[in-house]
This record gives structure tokens, C-alpha cells and sequence, in this order.
């Protein structure tokens, strides 16, 4: 239970573009080999902005799997899922939303930012507020303790974790945690109990964090442990109460290289983007018309690379060689623009040439694809009940 898991999701827009695939999908593609990945379709997330165009949602999110599976995320290393059929979200969100301050939710920076990107959208509603809130009960219903974001997404998982503490702090005070929390201490042997009484006492009242890290890796080693024992240790070890959701940590990536095709950000809303499906012919006309330097107008005229969008593309597709040329035939106009441009669309389609192929396979049979879901669902219901069973139990609703 407290191996490292990570989670993340995507809303479901359709079709993925290269931005995609180098901002997110190779990164899940390296993590799924690292990690237990859990990876979501974020469909009622797409409502929260989409409500009043629901009919694109189902066809979005197939088509979107399609492209994950294509571009390398493998469901036999990552649990495939789709949010809204896993009905856990809802029920922890709204358990959630009752301890949740109001204050919390109002000064979550993309609040205020989103309003006014999508000023043509009313989202002065309860479910736009609420968002953080929804991604908050994502993570923790699979107690994930690493969310990979970029910067701009660091702030949510800071909100979970206040909101994963704040539940900690008031559900995690069970009837005689103490005596319960002794009891499975004797339950280590007398070395290991030893061991972990010293720990705590290093952490507790010298601050001493490696003690705590020290005495964490020990509780996780112990197989003889039931879960409830395991989690009164983890909690008494940091002086709070029984610790029922696991507090998630950011796992920074790097924000993607990859631009559009006009230098700004690669994005649908800006009509700049390559598809991960895209026809090899519409790659090519689309690169060769792709602005250059303003400043070379002729053939002859040298030009900067830096003031160029595809010096960009061979940042992100060309070896060092390929850029020192790029550099140095732009710069004195020993090469021209569509020159340039060539090794750019040639990386691209090599590319994706293995994604085109495996796209045909899932489009050709779509019971692959729903298959997997399928698969993919049931392993996180399970996940998610599992924890919703300490919850309920937690806040008295388990009427057993």
C-alpha cells in the first residue's frame, strides 16, 4: 500500500498532437516502467468547462485512448482507466467537500486565471469551484503519493495534501489510538519495536526527519502487519492519529519544448498543432509553410534561428550535429528555408510511423480498446473501494 503509485490524468479533447506526446505521454512512458501508474480518461473533469457540450465527451475519450496506447502507454505496466466509472470519485469528493473551508477552494490560483481565459463560458458554478477538490479525491482514493505536473499544476497537489492532512487530523482520532498503536508496536518483535520506539522519539522531539524516513522504511518492510495496525504506526510516528489517506507529493516534469507550428504554444484553440494520426502529406505541406525569419525574404539572405519556429522543432528532433548546420547555413545563408525544414519533417515522420500502425490496429477492432478500459476499471474500483471502506469506517458511515 505505501510502494510509490503515481497518478495522473487528461481531459478527453479527441485526437492527441505532438505537444502531448512530448509535454505528457513520454513522461508517462517512462514512469510506468518505474512506478505503479494509474493513468485516467478525466471525463467529469471535462465537464466542469464543458458542461453544456456533453456529446463530445464519449467519442473524445476513445479516441484519446487510442493515442495513449499508440504512443507507448502499455496496459499490461499502467491500470487504464476512465473516471467517471469509477463512482468512488464522486462519493470521496463529496465526503471531502463537508471539511473542505470554502476560503481553500476561492484562492486556488487557476480559480480566478481560467475565469478569465474562458470569460465566454458562465463558470460561476459549484463544480467549477469544486475542481481542485474533485482532483484532490482523485489522487487520494488511490492513496498515489506521486503526481506528476508541471509548475503551474504544483499548487493543486499542495491543496491535497492540506486537504489529505485536515481529514487526517479530524477523522484519524479513533476511539484509544494509543493503546491500539502500543499493541501493534509488540506485534514488530521486541528488536524492531525497540527500534521504532527510538525513531519516533528522534523525530518527535528532535525533529530529526531521516529518523522519520528511517523508521518509515521499517513499517514498510513488515509483512506480519495488518493494514489498520500499518496505518496507527505511520500515524503515531509523526504524533497525529491514525493516517487514513497518504499525503501526495509533486513530481515536477519538465515543461514541453515542443511549440506549434507558428512559435507559440502547440494548441487546438491556436490551430497550430500535428496530430499523433496526422497523413504523412499534411505533416510535410504543414512544416514546409511553416513561417521562418522574417528577416530572410531571399534565399541569399542570412538569417538567426533563434527568431525562427523551426529552429524550435530541431531543438526538440534534430541531433547536435543537424543543429550545429542549422546554425551555421542559416546564419550565412549556406542553406535555405526549405532545406532546413527537411530533417525536421523526416524525424517527425519516423516519429510516427510506429504509432501510425499500432492507431490501425485499435481503430480496425474498437472491442481492443474497450477491453482494456474494461480491465482497466475494474482494477481501479477495487483500488478505490479499499480505501473508501477506511473512510467510511473513519467518519462512522460504515453501519456494519
Amino acid at each position: 500500500m505505501f510502494a510509490d503509485r503515481v497518478l495522473s490524468g487528461m481531459r478527453p479533447t479527441g485526437s492527441l498532437h505532438l505537444g502531448h506526446y512530448h509535454g505528457v505521454l513520454k513522461n508517462w512512458i517512462k514512469l510506468q516502467q518505474q512506478y505503479e501508474c494509474l493513468f485516467f480518461v478525466a471525463d467529469w473533469h471535462a465537464l466542469t468547462t464543458h458542461y453544456d457540450t456533453p456529446e463530445i465527451i464519449e467519442q473524445n475519450a476513445w479516441d484519446m485512448v487510442i493515442d495513449w496506447l499508440a504512443a507507448g502507454v502499455d496496459p499490461s505496466q499502467a491500470i487504464l482507466f476512465i473516471q467517471s466509472k469509477v463512482p468512488a470519485h464522486a462519493e470521496l469528493y463529496l465526503l471531502l467537500s463537508m471539511m473542505t473551508p470554502l476560503g481553500w477552494l476561492e484562492r486556488v490560483p487557476t480559480y480566478k486565471d481560467q475565469q478569465e481565459k474562458l470569460s465566454e463560458k458562465d463558470l460561476s458554478t459549484y463544480g467549477f469551484l469544486g475542481y481542485p477538490l474533485l482532483q484532490s479525491a482523485d489522487i487520494l482514493i488511490y492513496r498515489a503519493n506521486l503526481v506528476p505536473v508541471g509548475e503551474d499544476q504544483a499548487p493543486h497537489v499542495e491543496f491535497t495534501r492540506e486537504i489529505c492532512r485536515r481529514f487526517n487530523h479530524i477523522y484519524g482520532k479513533e476511539p484509544g489510538f494509543e493503546e491500539k498503536a502500543e499493541l501493534a508496536i509488540k506485534k514488530l518483535g521486541s528488536k524492531k519495536s525497540k527500534l521504532y520506539a527510538e525513531l519516533r522519539t528522534l523525530y518527535q522531539e528532535q525533529g530529526d526527519d531521516n529518523a522519520l524516513e528511517e523508521a518509515k522504511s521499517l513499517l514498510n518492510e513488515q509483512q506480519n502487519l495488518s493494514l489498520g495496525d500499518r496505518e496507527r504506526l505511520f500515524g503515531y510516528l509523526e504524533g497525529g492519529g491514525k493516517m487514513i489517506l497518504i499525503e501526495p507529493e509533486a513530481l515536477l516534469t519538465e515543461a514541453s519544448k515542443m511549440p506549434g507550428l507558428d512559435g507559440q504554444k502547440m494548441s487546438k484553440s491556436y490551430n497550430n498543432t500535428i496530430s499523433l494520426r496526422e497523413d504523412p502529406e499534411s505533416i510535410r505541406k504543414k512544416i514546409r509553410t511553416m513561417p521562418t525569419d522574417p528577416a530572410r525574404v531571399r534565399r541569399s539572405d542570412p538569417g538567426d534561428p533563434a527568431k525562427c519556429p523551426v529552429w524550435q522543432f530541431h531543438v526538440v528532433y534534430s541531433d547536435t550535429q543537424t543543429c550545429d548546420w542549422v546554425q551555421s547555413g542559416c546564419t550565412t545563408a549556406a542553406i535555405g528555408c526549405l532545406e532546413c525544414k527537411a530533417p525536421v519533417i523526416d524525424a517527425i515522420l519516423a516519429e510516427q510511423a510506429p504509432m501510425i500502425e499500432r492507431i490501425k490496429k485499435y481503430e480496425e477492432d474498437p472491442t481492443l480498446v474497450r477491453n482494456i478500459i474494461a480491465d482497466g476499471c475494474e482494477k481501479a474500483n477495487k483500488l478505490a473501494e479499499d480505501t473508501m471502506r477506511d473512510i467510511r469506517e473513519a467518519m462512522g458511515l460504515n453501519y456494519s
